[in-house]
């Protein structure tokens, strides 16, 4: 128990919960015993009440959960409590504005909904106290809004988390994980654009497609292609339909050192599969592409899809700490070792997307970005349904955090260097005996 209330997020919850407790007794004692009942007297005891919680939760989080710090007038009076005012504030407004209609179009239910949206506006004033408010920031350490890091800085690589390992190792044989459901109109073309730039820049590669019980002509074409080629090969999903499974089903079987996730619907620039490889030669454990950095691009991208897209991953970007702007694309690379760690994995669905990348960067492998090119689809119909999918991703999302915050490093990447080798040695000892 006394390492438990030693955690600052435990100490913010009981902060929070005294000041919310302060709160309703004063207006409880300015209305019933002071006598504030007209309507205009309420919302002044309203304010009043507010006020002084807030003030008397600033110190509480001043004083015992970020202890230290200068208390110099200019710093607590002219940065910290205004910063600590926006910071509930806007809190309180993403619950109000964003957080509560969004769950309710999702069908939430309602007690539900306000729980959610309570948890989730105290751990986006926690991460905004802890970040801006209270701790001591230098020039070097600055957190950028999302819109800003781009052009903030010089260099396309933003978010290096670890120092890598790196190994003087031999070249990586690449597996392409492509998960495909009705894709007669694009399959083909996919493939054939990787396999030939891949055999161009001489890559060690396969192809991997998952059919997930497809009803058109796509296993026919999957036939001739691994056909054609010897490094193309399907399988048929053996789970249930579902692009999650799909996924899962291509990560449990595919054979190289290396794993991208590919979408079957030629959006995926083949070059940034290269820009990939050549990154996991630095010795990074993960290389997670975005769109939306300087240097990234999207094309015809569906509006009301691209502004759910910004929000919900801002959304994640608060909640987990990140520069990343990007977390829900699936096209991401990770080394076996990776996918090793982060399994068993959950979702179903597209949410799969969100539970690889969060669940590798919670448990600490080391990870770099680049910018990527993402074209929408021509022919076919996308699978991702938006309202269908929310609570999903929300569930994950949550899942993950409640993983860093609680689990004290039970899942962590431990001693990077003998883990990597001894998988690489099991691996290459399999693969000989077969």
């Amino acid at each position: 128990m006394k390492k438990l209330f030693q955690q600052r997020t435990v100490k913010f919850l009981i902060g929070g919960g005294v000041a919310a407790a302060l709160n309703v007794l004063l207006i409880s004692v300015m209305i019933d015993q002071l006598r504030f009942n007209t309507p205009v007297l309420r919302n002044v005891a309203n304010a009043v009440s507010i006020e002084l919680s807030l003030l008397f939760g600033f110190f509480i989080y001043r004083i015992w959960v970020w202890p230290g710090g200068s208390w110099t007038i200019r710093e607590v009076l002219w940065r910290q409590l205004p910063l600590y005012h926006v910071s509930a504030g806007v809190a309180v407004a993403i619950r109000i504005l964003i957080l509560f209609p969004l769950l309710d179009w999702l069908r939430v239910n309602p007690q539900v909904n306000t729980l959610v949206g309570v948890l989730l506006s105290a751990v986006f004033n926690y991460v905004i106290s802890d970040r801006l408010v209270f701790r001591t920031r230098t020039q070097s350490d600055l957190y950028y809004p999302e819109g800003l890091a781009p052009a903030l800085e010089r260099k396309s690589d933003l978010n290096r988390t670890q120092t890598p390992f790196v190994d003087n190792e031999q070249p990586l044989t690449l597996s392409i994980v492509i998960p495909a459901y009705n894709e007669e109109g694009c399959i083909a073309q996919t493939i054939q654009s990787i396999t030939y730039l891949l055999d161009q820049k001489q890559i060690a590669y396969d192809i991997l497609v998952v059919n997930d019980n497809s009803r058109d002509r796509t296993e026919g074409i999957l036939q001739q292609l691994r056909a054609e080629n010897s490094k193309v090969n399907y399988i048929n999903n053996y789970y249930p339909n579902g692009f999650g499974f799909a996924v899962r089903c291509g990560l449990e079987t595919f054979q190289g050192d290396a794993v991208v996730i590919v979408m079957a619907d030629c959006s995926d620039a083949p070059e940034d599969i290269v820009g990939y490889y050549y990154k996991l030669h630095e010795g990074y454990d993960c290389v997670l592409g975005s769109r939306f950095t300087k240097g990234g691009k999207v094309v015809d991208y569906p509006t009301h899809k691209l502004i759910v897209n910004r929000l919900a991953n801002l959304f994640i970007q608060i909640l987990f700490g990140l520069k990343f702007n990007d977390t829900t694309n699936a096209f991401k690379c990770y080394r076996r070792g990776v996918i090793e760690g982060v399994s068993p994995l959950l979702s179903h669905h597209f949410n799969l997307t969100v539970e690889i990348p969060l669940k590798a960067i919670a448990r600490g492998y080391s990870y770099t970005t680049i910018p990527i090119t993402w074209r929408n689809r021509t022919t076919g119909v996308s699978k991702l349904k938006l309202k269908e999918m929310g609570s999903r991703y929300l569930f994950i999302v949550l899942y993950v955090l409640l993983e860093k915050l609680l689990s004290r490093g039970d899942y962590a990447r431990q001693n990077y260097q003998p883990i990597i080798r001894k998988q690489n040695q099991q691996f290459a000892s399999k693969t000989d005996n077969s």
